[in-house]
């Protein structure tokens, strides 16, 4: 109920600044209407589509696939952990995965808490015991019980939207400076080159620009994923578990598309803000302070 009544909030707020903009750019009614229009769907309609396909998306990138019949002891054990801490979360078993990787990682995904994804990777399996499987597992239960992956999407849709509205807008008013535009041409009607590289353009600009949003959110749930299993399983355990990733750096096997739902970040040696979690000694600092308990 409170993420529903964040997102018609936001979006209203949204369609108010984006009208605001509107009235003193100048840009005409048939115009503002098609941005917003069409800022709407794609932006949200693209974040939606890709939730919906999730676990297909994820299931056809790892190549593997879900384990309706454990075939060993170490599948049913996971099945069972799984079941375990879906009772305790309150929350319907996801579905589970194995895939062949090298790197200590897991993620989860999915378009519902009750249509959930988890996959682990052979190399968490081989060099975590038990207990730090169990709360790594915990860390993605506590993402699909907290519903990451929806508002992850919620702020994407939102993002996406001013990125389409402003790199058009923008766009719009640029192509009409030279003397021989005519000013009273609507958007749809402007199909030149120079409005064309100018709105691809700014939507990398702006697209690069609202990336520090999305991942700024990505690693704040990562320490109340982290603060989650450390209810559930204990916080030696999940300690334990992220000083193992310490000394097994994830690798370039996951998928850009999936490397917000690892438990195991990529780093990024350009800039930090682009990093989709934080740094593993100050997820382990912070669950020494309890901070996030």
């Amino acid at each position: 109920m409170i993420r529903l009544l964040l997102f018609v909030v936001t979006n209203l707020s949204v369609i108010s600044l984006l009208c605001i903009i509107a009235f003193f750019t100048g840009i005409q009614t048939n115009n503002i209407i098609y941005l917003i229009i069409s800022g709407f769907l794609f932006g949200f309609g693209g974040a939606f589509i890709s939730l919906l396909l999730s676990k297909k998306i994820a299931l056809f990138s790892i190549g593997s696939n879900i384990i309706r019949n454990p075939q060993n002891k170490s599948e049913i054990w996971l099945l069972k952990v799984l079941k375990k801490q879906s009772i305790q979360l309150n929350i319907k078993t996801p579905d589970l995965t194995i895939y062949h990787s090298h790197s200590i990682n897991a993620f989860a995904t999915g378009p519902r808490k009750d249509s959930s994804l988890i996959a682990i990777s052979t190399g968490l399996l081989n060099k975590m015991n038990k207990n730090e499987i169990k709360a790594v597992i915990a860390h993605e239960m506590t993402h699909i019980a907290n519903g990451d992956m929806i508002t992850m999407t919620l702020i994407q849709g939102v993002v996406n939207t001013f990125v389409i509205f402003l790199s058009r807008g923008i766009a719009y008013l640029l192509s009409n400076l030279g003397p021989n535009n005519n000013s009273s041409e609507s958007i749809l009607q402007k199909t030149g080159a120079a409005y064309l590289i100018l709105t691809i353009f700014l939507e990398i600009i702006f697209g690069t620009i609202a990336s520090f949003i999305t991942m700024w959110f990505s690693r704040r749930r990562e320490f109340y994923a982290d603060a989650g299993s450390a209810k559930i399983v204990g916080v030696k355990n999940m300690i334990a578990a992220l000083e193992k990733m310490q000394y097994n750096p994830c690798s370039l096997e996951i998928p850009k598309t999936l490397s917000t739902f690892c438990i195991n970040g990529q780093k990024n040696s350009i800039v930090s803000l682009f990093m989709s979690h934080p740094p593993l000694h100050v997820r382990i600092q912070a669950l020494y302070n309890r901070t996030y308990m």
